[in-house]
């Protein structure tokens, strides 16, 4: 696997990338970007390593803004996510590729297949929120601390950095198969986690804030092939945002894992990788 790179952006910023490709690697692998949940460093995690090299796919993941060395980037919103990835793209001489998201990922994953419709092939999110607009959507029912960190962002910056002073997790977060999983296949998610959190909180103060704000696109626009997954016992994510998500994305499908919590439905990463690429028309 290659060492993580910082590429250079117009603005100045950088952003860091890891890539599982290497010196033998094919030039022409169908390759898939990862965008990762909320608080995470954006390296890449070993089940989605070892998923990827099964299947001959390289997969890339980065840094969003003020996680993982990647600059900061402070008003950003989730459609801010399209335009550094077209940047990284043209720098890595991709011009085609399936985008793939989790949690707070998932809706800069459909933010690159809404407004990148000629690079992204096709997109899988797991456990995405839908957007707070969302018409006939009860947002936040369902949330485990009724969505306490959500609600705060939407009073503003300073609403969500004082939160942050005092919050603590709520571990009816998590049902008995996503505190199993991070004990056995995604321990590394945990690992990561902590390393993203022992950084600082602007990041994810960051993610929450655009995540309640215009999300400056309609996943409705979306032309390409969607896949979201969803455990049905989620609550971080409640079940309802994947149902409406479903249903406004033209190309869309829906597996719903009834069983599963947030942590759990990860476990569909695997063949969701078998989906892209069945779905993306290029490959």
């Amino acid at each position: 696997m290659a060492s993580p790179r910082d590429l250079l952006l117009f603005d100045g910023r950088t952003l860091r990338v890891h890539d599982s490709a290497d010196a033998h690697s094919p030039a022409d692998a169908f390759t898939v970007l990862w965008h990762h949940g909320s608080p995470q460093t954006g390296a890449l995690l070993e089940p989605l390593v070892v998923a990827a090299a099964a299947r001959g796919i390289r997969l890339l993941a980065y840094g969003r803004p003020s996680y993982g060395g990647s600059t900061g980037q402070r008003g950003r919103s989730v459609a801010s996510a399209a335009a550094d990835v077209v940047q990284l793209a043209d720098q890595l001489g991709l011009d085609r590729f399936a985008v793939m998201g989790a949690s707070g990922g998932g809706p800069h994953a459909l933010a690159c297949a809404a407004l990148l419709p000629e690079r992204v092939s096709a997109t899988a999110c797991l456990a995405s929120l839908a957007p707070l607009q969302a018409d006939g959507l009860d947002w936040f029912d369902g949330m485990a601390s009724d969505g306490e960190s959500l609600r705060a962002a939407m009073v503003g910056r300073a609403a969500r950095e004082e939160y942050e002073l005092t919050a603590e997790f709520d571990p009816e977060s998590f049902v008995d198969r996503d505190y199993a999983a991070l004990a056995g296949t995604w321990a590394s998610l945990g690992v990561d986690v902590g390393l993203a959190s022992a950084a600082g909180t602007e990041g994810l103060v960051d993610d929450d804030l655009a995540f309640v704000q215009p999300w400056s696109f309609s996943v409705s626009d979306i032309v390409t092939p969607v896949l979201y997954a969803q455990g049905g016992r989620d609550r971080v994510v409640p079940p309802a945002h994947a149902t409406w998500l479903l249903q406004n994305t033209p190309e869309a499908e829906l597996w719903l894992r009834p069983r599963d919590g947030h942590i759990a439905v990860l476990d569909a990463c695997a063949v969701a990788m078998d989906w892209l690429r069945e779905h993306s028309a290029d490959f």
